[in-house]
């Protein structure tokens, strides 16, 4: 009895660590003041702010550009997560969110959603916005138009027959797009959705970064 309570609260104060490292990271962006405006899922608020897709003159050329900001007087932090690899780490995601009142945006390949379904029926009924991250994790600007609608379109079925939701925010993978992209992502009803602060944590040696890249994203 006296090694399982040891054991209990060392469970507990790795637990306690774990929590305190996440909320540090976002802690630590807010101290840099980082200046975002974003469209995600707004911390603790639930506003959208889905303006039509952005596009700028370059050097005489029209260029679709995904959503990387839009611009508001109120003061937000947003953090989106995107799910493409493994689950061992969702359920304590979804519990420190919980705990902490938090609202987010997961980016979801239909690989994911195919292979984790209970995961992507508890992210939804938390109350976190699904978004698709396409079917495959495939470079999209690789594909003819009709393979990148196939690869939207897959994902967007599946988390529509379980779940009922009709997903409208888009992240390409790797955040690799083109005009033609946008435009088909457009035409199959999606924004297609970008950052402003990455985190890297891909980049760090921890067990979190083998299921989610983080982007934590502060306006001032």
């Amino acid at each position: 009895m006296v090694n399982q309570n040891t054991n209990n609260i060392k469970d507990n104060q790795n637990t306690n660590n774990d929590e305190k490292k996440i909320i540090s990271d976002i802690t630590l962006f807010v101290k840099l003041g980082i200046i975002v405006l974003t469209v995600l899922a707004i911390v603790g608020l639930g506003i959208k702010f889905l303006p039509d897709a952005i596009t700028v003159s370059n050097i005489g050329k029209k260029r679709d550009l995904p959503i990387y900001s839009v611009e508001t007087d109120e003061n937000k932090v947003a953090l989106s997560f995107d799910a493409a690899w493994g689950n061992d780490d969702t359920q304590r995601i979804l519990d420190i969110l919980e705990k902490h009142n938090v609202k987010v945006t997961f980016f979801m390949t239909g690989e994911w959603v195919r292979k984790y379904p209970e995961d992507v029926k508890k992210i939804a009924a938390a109350g976190h916005d699904l978004g698709n991250h396409s079917e495959n994790h495939k470079q999209m600007t690789k594909l003819t138009k009709e393979q990148c609608k196939e690869e939207i379109m897959k994902a967007h079925n599946r988390v529509k027959e379980l779940t009922g939701i009709e997903m409208e925010l888009f992240r390409p993978p790797y955040g690799d797009y083109n005009n033609m992209v946008v435009g088909v992502a457009r035409e199959c009803g999606y924004y297609t959705i970008q950052w402003d602060v990455d985190t890297l944590d891909v980049k760090r040696k921890s067990k979190y970064n083998t299921q989610f890249q983080y982007f934590y994203l502060y306006e001032m």
